[in-house]
Protein backbone atom coordinates (compact mmCIF):
# COMPACT_ATOMS: atom_id res chain seq x y z
CA UNK A 1 0.00 0.00 0.00
CA UNK A 2 1.47 2.95 -1.08
CA UNK A 3 2.08 5.97 1.86
CA UNK A 4 -0.08 9.57 1.51
CA UNK A 5 3.37 11.39 1.67
CA UNK A 6 6.64 11.12 3.00
CA UNK A 7 8.81 12.01 6.04
CA UNK A 8 12.61 12.80 5.49
CA UNK A 9 14.53 12.90 9.09
CA UNK A 10 17.80 14.64 8.33
CA UNK A 11 20.58 15.07 10.85
CA UNK A 12 23.37 17.47 10.48
CA UNK A 13 26.62 15.87 12.54
CA UNK A 14 29.07 17.91 12.74
CA UNK A 15 32.20 19.33 14.86
CA UNK A 16 35.41 21.11 14.31
CA UNK A 17 38.49 19.65 13.68
CA UNK A 18 40.22 19.93 17.25
CA UNK A 19 43.11 17.78 18.16
CA UNK A 20 45.97 18.64 20.29
CA UNK A 21 48.71 16.30 20.81
CA UNK A 22 50.92 18.69 21.92
CA UNK A 23 48.90 18.65 25.11
CA UNK A 24 48.23 16.17 27.75
CA UNK A 25 44.89 17.12 28.19
CA UNK A 26 43.26 19.79 26.40
CA UNK A 27 39.45 21.13 27.37
CA UNK A 28 38.32 21.63 23.90
CA UNK A 29 38.50 18.09 23.00
CA UNK A 30 35.96 16.81 25.19
CA UNK A 31 33.26 18.55 22.47
CA UNK A 32 34.15 15.58 20.25
CA UNK A 33 33.87 13.24 23.27
CA UNK A 34 30.89 14.53 24.66
CA UNK A 35 29.06 14.32 21.20
CA UNK A 36 30.45 10.63 20.89
CA UNK A 37 29.19 9.82 24.14
CA UNK A 38 25.35 11.64 24.46
CA UNK A 39 24.82 11.80 20.10
CA UNK A 40 26.85 9.08 18.25
CA UNK A 41 26.80 6.29 20.15
CA UNK A 42 23.53 6.40 21.48
CA UNK A 43 22.12 6.98 18.04
CA UNK A 44 24.18 4.36 16.53
CA UNK A 45 22.12 2.03 19.50
CA UNK A 46 18.90 2.98 17.86
CA UNK A 47 19.59 2.39 14.72
CA UNK A 48 20.80 -1.13 15.07
CA UNK A 49 18.43 -1.79 17.77
CA UNK A 50 15.56 -0.55 14.80
CA UNK A 51 17.46 -2.85 12.51
CA UNK A 52 17.65 -5.75 14.77
CA UNK A 53 14.14 -5.57 15.15
CA UNK A 54 13.27 -5.75 11.65
CA UNK A 55 11.75 -2.12 11.15
CA UNK A 56 11.82 -0.41 7.87
CA UNK A 57 13.18 2.78 8.33
CA UNK A 58 15.17 5.38 6.48
CA UNK A 59 17.21 8.52 8.14
CA UNK A 60 19.83 10.17 6.13
CA UNK A 61 22.65 11.61 8.33
CA UNK A 62 25.65 13.59 7.39
CA UNK A 63 28.86 13.01 8.76
CA UNK A 64 31.28 15.81 8.42
CA UNK A 65 34.85 15.46 7.02
CA UNK A 66 35.73 17.15 10.45
CA UNK A 67 34.14 14.37 12.19
CA UNK A 68 35.11 11.53 10.09
CA UNK A 69 38.91 12.76 10.24
CA UNK A 70 38.58 12.92 14.31
CA UNK A 71 36.41 9.62 14.27
CA UNK A 72 39.20 7.49 12.52
CA UNK A 73 41.99 9.59 14.24
CA UNK A 74 44.13 6.89 16.85
CA UNK A 75 45.24 9.56 19.39
CA UNK A 76 41.01 10.95 19.78
CA UNK A 77 40.09 6.94 20.01
CA UNK A 78 42.73 6.41 22.79
CA UNK A 79 41.64 9.55 24.75
CA UNK A 80 38.19 8.90 24.77
CA UNK A 81 38.99 5.71 26.21
CA UNK A 82 40.60 7.83 28.79
CA UNK A 83 37.84 10.12 28.72
CA UNK A 84 35.01 7.08 29.68
CA UNK A 85 37.00 5.45 32.04
CA UNK A 86 37.92 8.66 34.26
CA UNK A 87 33.68 9.12 34.17
CA UNK A 88 33.14 5.31 35.71
CA UNK A 89 36.18 6.21 38.44
CA UNK A 90 34.23 9.48 39.29
CA UNK A 91 30.95 7.24 39.67
CA UNK A 92 32.28 4.92 41.89
CA UNK A 93 32.60 7.88 44.20
CA UNK A 94 29.42 8.89 43.75
CA UNK A 95 27.79 5.65 44.09
CA UNK A 96 29.44 5.91 47.65
CA UNK A 97 28.58 9.73 48.20
CA UNK A 98 25.13 9.28 47.45
CA UNK A 99 24.35 5.49 48.51
CA UNK A 100 20.99 5.78 51.29
CA UNK A 101 20.08 8.93 49.01
CA UNK A 102 16.97 7.86 47.37
CA UNK A 103 16.52 10.63 45.32
CA UNK A 104 20.15 10.68 43.60
CA UNK A 105 21.61 7.03 43.67
CA UNK A 106 19.26 6.05 41.50
CA UNK A 107 20.50 8.86 38.89
CA UNK A 108 23.87 7.81 39.58
CA UNK A 109 23.07 4.31 38.95
CA UNK A 110 21.28 5.02 35.68
CA UNK A 111 24.96 6.38 34.52
CA UNK A 112 27.09 3.96 35.92
CA UNK A 113 25.44 1.18 33.64
CA UNK A 114 24.97 3.63 30.68
CA UNK A 115 28.70 4.59 31.01
CA UNK A 116 29.80 0.66 30.98
CA UNK A 117 27.55 -0.01 28.04
CA UNK A 118 29.28 2.95 26.36
CA UNK A 119 32.81 1.71 27.03
CA UNK A 120 31.76 -2.07 26.43
CA UNK A 121 30.38 -0.73 22.59
CA UNK A 122 33.29 1.35 21.55
CA UNK A 123 36.23 -1.03 22.61
CA UNK A 124 34.86 -3.99 22.12
CA UNK A 125 31.76 -3.69 19.32
CA UNK A 126 33.63 -0.67 17.67
CA UNK A 127 36.78 -1.40 17.94
CA UNK A 128 37.26 2.07 18.40
CA UNK A 129 36.27 3.14 14.83
CA UNK A 130 32.68 4.16 15.02
CA UNK A 131 32.36 5.16 11.31
CA UNK A 132 32.11 1.12 10.13
CA UNK A 133 29.11 1.08 12.45
CA UNK A 134 27.19 4.02 10.41
CA UNK A 135 29.10 2.22 7.25
CA UNK A 136 27.63 -0.58 7.92
CA UNK A 137 23.70 0.96 8.37
CA UNK A 138 24.35 2.68 5.07
CA UNK A 139 25.00 -0.62 3.14
CA UNK A 140 22.31 -1.98 4.89
CA UNK A 141 19.38 0.23 3.55
CA UNK A 142 18.88 2.25 6.35
CA UNK A 143 20.84 5.04 6.51
CA UNK A 144 21.55 7.72 3.61
CA UNK A 145 25.19 8.99 4.52
CA UNK A 146 25.58 12.17 3.04
CA UNK A 147 28.51 14.72 2.85
CA UNK A 148 29.27 18.18 3.70
CA UNK A 149 32.27 20.94 2.29
CA UNK A 150 35.68 19.80 3.57
CA UNK A 151 36.08 22.13 6.60
CA UNK A 152 32.21 23.13 7.34
CA UNK A 153 33.35 26.24 5.16
CA UNK A 154 30.69 29.27 4.44
CA UNK A 155 30.31 29.07 0.83
CA UNK A 156 28.86 31.76 0.27
CA UNK A 157 31.18 33.77 1.51
CA UNK A 158 34.24 32.00 0.38
CA UNK A 159 32.80 32.17 -3.20
CA UNK A 160 35.13 35.37 -3.91
CA UNK A 161 37.54 32.83 -4.68
CA UNK A 162 35.64 29.62 -6.22
CA UNK A 163 38.73 27.64 -6.06
CA UNK A 164 38.13 27.51 -2.36
CA UNK A 165 34.41 26.04 -3.29
CA UNK A 166 36.19 23.52 -5.20
CA UNK A 167 38.81 22.63 -2.75
CA UNK A 168 36.35 22.79 0.17
CA UNK A 169 33.79 20.46 -1.81
CA UNK A 170 36.46 17.71 -3.70
CA UNK A 171 38.10 17.22 -0.27
CA UNK A 172 34.60 16.60 1.26
CA UNK A 173 33.60 13.91 -1.52
CA UNK A 174 37.07 12.14 -1.68
CA UNK A 175 37.33 11.62 2.17
CA UNK A 176 33.83 10.74 2.48
CA UNK A 177 34.30 8.22 -0.18
CA UNK A 178 37.76 7.23 1.52
CA UNK A 179 36.45 6.26 4.65
CA UNK A 180 32.76 5.37 4.22
CA UNK A 181 33.64 3.47 0.76
CA UNK A 182 31.04 5.14 -2.02
CA UNK A 183 30.73 8.43 -3.01
CA UNK A 184 27.95 10.59 -1.62
CA UNK A 185 24.87 11.46 -3.53
CA UNK A 186 23.74 14.12 -1.34
CA UNK A 187 25.39 17.40 0.90
CA UNK A 188 24.79 19.65 3.91
CA UNK A 189 25.55 22.43 2.72
CA UNK A 190 27.43 24.12 5.63
CA UNK A 191 24.78 26.29 7.17
CA UNK A 192 22.74 25.46 4.86
CA UNK A 193 24.70 28.50 3.01
CA UNK A 194 23.63 28.74 -0.60
CA UNK A 195 24.65 30.84 -3.13
CA UNK A 196 23.89 31.00 -6.90
CA UNK A 197 26.09 28.80 -9.23
CA UNK A 198 27.51 26.52 -6.68
CA UNK A 199 24.60 24.19 -8.10
CA UNK A 200 26.70 23.81 -10.82
CA UNK A 201 30.01 22.89 -8.69
CA UNK A 202 27.61 20.16 -6.76
CA UNK A 203 27.31 18.18 -10.66
CA UNK A 204 30.36 18.35 -11.00
CA UNK A 205 30.88 16.47 -8.43
CA UNK A 206 27.87 13.87 -9.01
CA UNK A 207 26.05 15.42 -6.10
CA UNK A 208 22.23 15.25 -7.00
CA UNK A 209 20.87 17.25 -3.80
CA UNK A 210 21.03 19.64 -1.01
CA UNK A 211 18.52 21.12 1.71
CA UNK A 212 17.79 24.50 2.21
CA UNK A 213 15.66 26.23 4.78
CA UNK A 214 12.04 27.36 3.84
CA UNK A 215 12.89 30.45 3.11
CA UNK A 216 15.79 29.42 0.45
CA UNK A 217 12.82 27.53 -1.24
CA UNK A 218 9.75 29.78 -1.14
CA UNK A 219 11.87 32.79 -2.65
CA UNK A 220 12.86 30.94 -5.40
CA UNK A 221 12.70 32.19 -8.83
CA UNK A 222 9.90 31.03 -9.82
CA UNK A 223 8.12 30.93 -6.70
CA UNK A 224 7.97 26.70 -6.41
CA UNK A 225 4.00 25.86 -6.41
CA UNK A 226 3.79 23.46 -4.13
CA UNK A 227 5.59 25.61 -1.36
CA UNK A 228 8.73 23.22 0.68
CA UNK A 229 6.80 20.24 0.29
CA UNK A 230 8.40 18.87 -3.13
CA UNK A 231 11.70 19.63 -3.93
CA UNK A 232 12.84 21.99 -7.03
CA UNK A 233 15.17 21.48 -9.37
CA UNK A 234 18.21 24.33 -9.87
CA UNK A 235 19.79 25.58 -12.65
CA UNK A 236 22.96 23.25 -12.05
CA UNK A 237 21.00 20.20 -12.13
CA UNK A 238 20.90 18.85 -8.89
CA UNK A 239 17.29 18.89 -6.57
CA UNK A 240 16.76 21.45 -3.38
CA UNK A 241 14.86 20.54 -0.91
CA UNK A 242 13.21 23.14 1.59
CA UNK A 243 12.82 22.68 5.60
CA UNK A 244 9.14 22.01 6.88
CA UNK A 245 8.57 24.85 9.42
CA UNK A 246 6.43 23.22 11.28
CA UNK A 247 7.70 20.06 11.67
CA UNK A 248 11.08 21.69 13.01
CA UNK A 249 8.89 23.80 15.19
CA UNK A 250 7.73 21.28 17.47
CA UNK A 251 11.08 20.06 18.13
CA UNK A 252 13.40 23.86 17.88
CA UNK A 253 10.75 26.29 19.88
CA UNK A 254 12.17 27.43 23.08
CA UNK A 255 8.36 27.63 23.92
CA UNK A 256 6.53 24.73 22.06
CA UNK A 257 9.62 22.48 21.20
CA UNK A 258 9.37 19.23 23.47
CA UNK A 259 13.13 19.26 24.32
CA UNK A 260 11.54 22.04 26.73
CA UNK A 261 9.64 19.67 29.08
CA UNK A 262 9.71 19.54 32.45
CA UNK A 263 10.55 15.82 32.90
CA UNK A 264 13.06 16.21 30.45
CA UNK A 265 16.89 16.03 31.76
CA UNK A 266 18.61 19.83 32.44
CA UNK A 267 21.77 20.16 30.43
CA UNK A 268 22.87 22.98 32.35
CA UNK A 269 23.01 21.46 36.38
CA UNK A 270 26.08 19.39 35.82
CA UNK A 271 28.17 17.60 38.66
CA UNK A 272 31.18 19.31 38.12
CA UNK A 273 29.79 22.38 39.37
CA UNK A 274 27.23 21.21 42.03
CA UNK A 275 29.52 18.57 43.71
CA UNK A 276 32.73 19.29 45.53
CA UNK A 277 34.57 16.11 45.96
CA UNK A 278 37.90 15.09 45.13
CA UNK A 279 36.71 12.20 42.77
CA UNK A 280 34.24 15.03 40.77
CA UNK A 281 37.08 17.67 40.81
CA UNK A 282 39.83 15.09 39.27
CA UNK A 283 37.48 16.11 35.77
CA UNK A 284 38.26 19.30 36.23
CA UNK A 285 40.48 20.79 33.54
CA UNK A 286 43.56 22.39 35.12
CA UNK A 287 41.45 22.74 38.47
CA UNK A 288 38.45 25.08 35.99
CA UNK A 289 35.34 23.12 36.86
CA UNK A 290 33.68 22.07 33.89
CA UNK A 291 30.85 19.78 32.62
CA UNK A 292 31.32 16.64 33.06
CA UNK A 293 28.03 14.93 31.69
CA UNK A 294 26.85 13.49 34.88
CA UNK A 295 23.85 15.76 35.05
CA UNK A 296 20.96 14.61 37.73
CA UNK A 297 18.70 17.31 37.40
CA UNK A 298 15.47 17.61 35.61
CA UNK A 299 14.53 21.00 34.08
CA UNK A 300 11.63 20.70 36.50
CA UNK A 301 10.79 24.85 35.59
CA UNK A 302 11.90 28.09 34.98
CA UNK A 303 13.39 28.93 38.42
CA UNK A 304 16.94 27.62 39.63
CA UNK A 305 14.68 25.05 41.67
CA UNK A 306 15.76 21.27 40.12
CA UNK A 307 14.43 18.48 40.93
CA UNK A 308 15.92 14.71 40.78
CA UNK A 309 15.97 13.32 37.39
CA UNK A 310 13.93 10.06 36.58
CA UNK A 311 14.95 8.13 33.29
CA UNK A 312 11.84 6.36 33.34
CA UNK A 313 9.89 9.14 33.51
CA UNK A 314 11.36 10.92 31.16
CA UNK A 315 12.03 8.13 28.74
CA UNK A 316 7.70 7.78 29.04
CA UNK A 317 7.52 11.91 28.00
CA UNK A 318 9.48 10.64 25.24
CA UNK A 319 6.93 8.40 23.52
CA UNK A 320 3.92 10.75 24.43
CA UNK A 321 5.90 13.02 22.32
CA UNK A 322 6.56 10.82 19.66
CA UNK A 323 3.22 9.74 19.46
CA UNK A 324 2.51 13.28 19.11
CA UNK A 325 4.95 14.48 16.35
CA UNK A 326 3.54 11.46 14.07
CA UNK A 327 0.10 12.23 14.57
CA UNK A 328 0.33 15.94 13.60
CA UNK A 329 2.63 14.52 10.47
CA UNK A 330 -0.75 12.31 9.30
CA UNK A 331 -2.61 15.39 9.65
CA UNK A 332 -0.32 17.52 7.92
CA UNK A 333 0.26 14.80 4.87
CA UNK A 334 -3.77 14.48 4.77
CA UNK A 335 -4.23 18.17 3.98
CA UNK A 336 -1.00 18.27 1.42
CA UNK A 337 -2.56 15.77 -0.83
CA UNK A 338 -5.39 17.25 -1.05
CA UNK A 339 -3.53 19.91 -2.82
CA UNK A 340 -0.67 18.23 -4.47
CA UNK A 341 -0.90 15.96 -7.46
CA UNK A 342 1.96 13.37 -5.84
CA UNK A 343 2.51 12.37 -2.21
CA UNK A 344 4.01 15.38 -0.83
CA UNK A 345 7.51 14.79 1.29
CA UNK A 346 8.05 16.27 5.08
CA UNK A 347 11.71 17.57 5.60
CA UNK A 348 12.60 17.85 8.98
CA UNK A 349 16.31 18.61 9.15
CA UNK A 350 18.03 18.94 12.15
CA UNK A 351 21.78 19.40 14.13
CA UNK A 352 22.61 15.78 15.42
CA UNK A 353 23.81 16.96 18.33
CA UNK A 354 20.30 17.93 19.43
CA UNK A 355 19.49 14.24 20.04
CA UNK A 356 21.43 13.31 23.27
CA UNK A 357 23.66 16.34 23.82
CA UNK A 358 21.22 18.92 24.18
CA UNK A 359 18.32 16.57 24.65
CA UNK A 360 19.05 13.60 26.38
CA UNK A 361 16.16 11.85 25.35
CA UNK A 362 16.22 12.44 21.83
CA UNK A 363 17.64 9.38 20.55
CA UNK A 364 14.82 7.31 22.09
CA UNK A 365 12.61 10.06 20.39
CA UNK A 366 13.49 9.01 17.24
CA UNK A 367 13.34 5.21 18.29
CA UNK A 368 9.96 5.41 19.25
CA UNK A 369 9.16 7.80 16.04
CA UNK A 370 10.27 5.33 13.73
CA UNK A 371 8.44 2.49 16.17
CA UNK A 372 5.39 4.33 15.50
CA UNK A 373 5.75 5.24 11.59
CA UNK A 374 6.98 1.38 10.53
CA UNK A 375 3.58 0.07 13.15
CA UNK A 376 0.57 2.20 13.96
CA UNK A 377 -0.18 3.85 10.49
CA UNK A 378 0.25 3.30 6.99
CA UNK A 379 -0.31 7.65 5.60
CA UNK A 380 3.25 8.08 6.54
CA UNK A 381 6.50 6.46 6.03
CA UNK A 382 10.05 7.55 5.91
CA UNK A 383 11.93 8.32 2.76
CA UNK A 384 15.35 9.78 2.12
CA UNK A 385 15.84 13.06 -0.50
CA UNK A 386 17.87 10.31 -3.30
CA UNK A 387 15.16 7.91 -3.10
CA UNK A 388 12.37 10.60 -3.76
CA UNK A 389 14.02 12.47 -6.63
CA UNK A 390 14.02 8.70 -7.66
CA UNK A 391 10.55 8.13 -7.53
CA UNK A 392 9.71 11.64 -8.39
CA UNK A 393 12.31 12.87 -10.72
CA UNK A 394 9.67 15.52 -13.11
CA UNK A 395 10.80 18.78 -10.39
CA UNK A 396 10.09 22.22 -10.85
CA UNK A 397 12.58 23.97 -12.44
CA UNK A 398 14.28 26.89 -10.02
CA UNK A 399 16.72 29.05 -8.94
CA UNK A 400 16.85 29.83 -5.08
CA UNK A 401 18.33 33.09 -4.20
CA UNK A 402 21.63 33.47 -1.81
CA UNK A 403 20.61 32.19 1.82
CA UNK A 404 21.29 30.54 4.98
CA UNK A 405 19.04 29.23 7.99
CA UNK A 406 21.13 31.22 9.95
CA UNK A 407 19.25 34.33 12.41
CA UNK A 408 17.91 36.42 9.25
CA UNK A 409 18.23 33.60 7.13
CA UNK A 410 21.77 35.83 5.23
CA UNK A 411 25.20 35.81 6.22
CA UNK A 412 24.59 38.02 9.59
CA UNK A 413 25.85 35.40 11.85
CA UNK A 414 29.13 34.52 9.86
CA UNK A 415 29.89 38.50 8.57
CA UNK A 416 29.48 40.75 11.20
CA UNK A 417 31.81 43.01 13.63
CA UNK A 418 33.09 39.62 15.51
CA UNK A 419 34.43 37.96 12.94
CA UNK A 420 34.68 40.15 9.90
CA UNK A 421 37.97 40.51 10.17
CA UNK A 422 38.91 37.01 8.98
CA UNK A 423 37.72 37.36 5.86
CA UNK A 424 40.21 39.26 4.09
CA UNK A 425 42.79 36.62 5.42
CA UNK A 426 40.97 33.92 3.55
CA UNK A 427 40.10 35.34 0.56
CA UNK A 428 44.46 36.50 0.05
CA UNK A 429 45.47 32.78 1.11
CA UNK A 430 43.07 31.60 -1.40
CA UNK A 431 44.61 34.04 -4.14
CA UNK A 432 48.47 33.00 -2.85
CA UNK A 433 47.39 29.31 -3.29
CA UNK A 434 46.01 29.17 -6.56
CA UNK A 435 49.44 31.39 -7.30
CA UNK A 436 51.36 28.69 -6.20
CA UNK A 437 49.47 26.08 -8.17
CA UNK A 438 49.79 27.87 -11.10
CA UNK A 439 53.64 27.80 -10.57
CA UNK A 440 53.83 24.35 -9.55
CA UNK A 441 51.93 21.65 -11.53
CA UNK A 442 53.68 18.94 -10.97
CA UNK A 443 55.59 19.12 -7.63
CA UNK A 444 57.12 16.28 -5.80
CA UNK A 445 59.47 15.16 -2.74
CA UNK A 446 59.59 17.92 0.16
CA UNK A 447 58.29 20.49 -2.50
CA UNK A 448 54.66 18.27 -2.61
CA UNK A 449 54.78 17.74 1.06
CA UNK A 450 54.84 21.51 1.71
CA UNK A 451 52.13 22.36 -0.60
CA UNK A 452 49.90 19.58 0.83
CA UNK A 453 50.65 21.04 3.94
CA UNK A 454 49.69 24.69 2.96
CA UNK A 455 46.68 23.51 1.12
CA UNK A 456 45.71 21.67 4.64
CA UNK A 457 46.05 25.07 6.95
CA UNK A 458 43.82 26.95 4.40
CA UNK A 459 41.05 24.06 4.71
CA UNK A 460 41.11 24.84 8.53
CA UNK A 461 41.17 28.10 8.35
CA UNK A 462 38.38 28.25 6.67
CA UNK A 463 36.27 26.66 8.85
CA UNK A 464 32.98 28.15 9.29
CA UNK A 465 33.06 26.99 12.87
CA UNK A 466 35.30 30.27 14.36
CA UNK A 467 33.47 32.49 12.97
CA UNK A 468 30.23 31.26 14.57
CA UNK A 469 32.36 30.87 17.89
CA UNK A 470 33.38 34.27 17.79
CA UNK A 471 29.84 36.05 17.53
CA UNK A 472 28.18 33.60 19.69
CA UNK A 473 30.65 34.29 22.28
CA UNK A 474 31.41 31.06 23.17
CA UNK A 475 35.25 29.60 23.79
CA UNK A 476 36.01 32.92 21.76
CA UNK A 477 39.92 33.11 22.70
CA UNK A 478 39.96 29.29 21.47
CA UNK A 479 38.72 30.14 18.37
CA UNK A 480 40.49 33.76 17.20
CA UNK A 481 43.78 31.32 18.46
CA UNK A 482 42.88 28.72 15.94
CA UNK A 483 42.01 31.04 13.24
CA UNK A 484 45.45 32.77 13.54
CA UNK A 485 47.96 29.85 14.08
CA UNK A 486 46.24 27.59 10.57
CA UNK A 487 46.58 31.15 8.67
CA UNK A 488 50.42 31.55 10.16
CA UNK A 489 50.87 28.39 9.26
CA UNK A 490 50.00 28.94 5.54
CA UNK A 491 51.50 31.82 4.98
CA UNK A 492 55.01 30.52 6.76
CA UNK A 493 54.94 27.57 4.99
CA UNK A 494 54.17 29.84 1.29
CA UNK A 495 57.06 31.46 2.21
CA UNK A 496 58.96 28.66 2.15
CA UNK A 497 57.94 26.98 -1.06
CA UNK A 498 58.19 30.72 -2.87
CA UNK A 499 61.73 31.45 -0.87
CA UNK A 500 62.50 27.52 -1.79
CA UNK A 501 64.40 27.58 1.95
CA UNK A 502 62.48 24.81 4.25
CA UNK A 503 62.24 24.58 7.70
CA UNK A 504 62.22 20.83 8.67
CA UNK A 505 61.40 20.66 12.53
CA UNK A 506 58.69 23.03 11.65
CA UNK A 507 57.46 21.05 8.80
CA UNK A 508 57.25 18.10 10.94
CA UNK A 509 55.84 19.59 14.36
CA UNK A 510 52.80 21.21 12.10
CA UNK A 511 52.17 18.04 10.08
CA UNK A 512 52.05 15.89 13.19
CA UNK A 513 48.87 18.09 14.52
CA UNK A 514 47.16 18.87 11.88
CA UNK A 515 46.47 15.54 10.49
CA UNK A 516 43.28 16.02 8.52
CA UNK A 517 42.95 14.82 4.66
CA UNK A 518 46.54 12.57 4.23
CA UNK A 519 45.42 11.67 0.85
CA UNK A 520 45.01 16.13 -0.09
CA UNK A 521 46.30 17.18 -3.12
CA UNK A 522 47.25 21.09 -3.02
CA UNK A 523 46.07 21.28 -6.46
CA UNK A 524 42.20 21.25 -4.97
CA UNK A 525 42.75 25.01 -5.13
CA UNK A 526 43.78 25.18 -9.17
CA UNK A 527 41.86 28.28 -10.41
CA UNK A 528 38.66 28.61 -11.23
CA UNK A 529 36.00 30.36 -13.42
CA UNK A 530 33.73 32.67 -11.12
CA UNK A 531 30.52 30.64 -10.32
Amino acid sequence: MNPKGYFALILHAHLPFVRHPEHERFLEEDWFFEALTETYLPLLDVFEGLAKSGIHFRVTMSLTPPLLSMMTDPLLQSRYVRYLDERLQALEGERRRTAGDPYFHPVVEFYTHHYERLRQRFVEQDRHDVTQAFRRLMEAGHLELITCAATHGYLPLLSVNPESLYAQLSMAVRTHQRILGRRPRGIWLPECGYTPGVDRLLKEFGIDFFILDSHGLLNADPRPKYGVHRPIRTPGGPAAFGRDYESSKQVWSADEGYPGDPAYRDFYRDAGFDVHEPHIEALHHAGVPTFTGLKYHRITGKTDWKEPYHPGWARERAAEHAGHFMFNRQRQVEWLTSILDRPPVIVAPYDAELFGHWWFEGPQWIDFLLRKIAFDQNDVKTITPSEYIDRFGDLQPASPPECSWGAGGFHEVWLNGANDWIYPYLHDGAKRMSGLVRRFQHADGRLRWVLDQASRELLLAQSSDWAFIMKTGTSVDYAVRRFKTHIHRFDRLANMIERDNYDEGYLNAIASRDTIFPDIDYRVFQARPHL
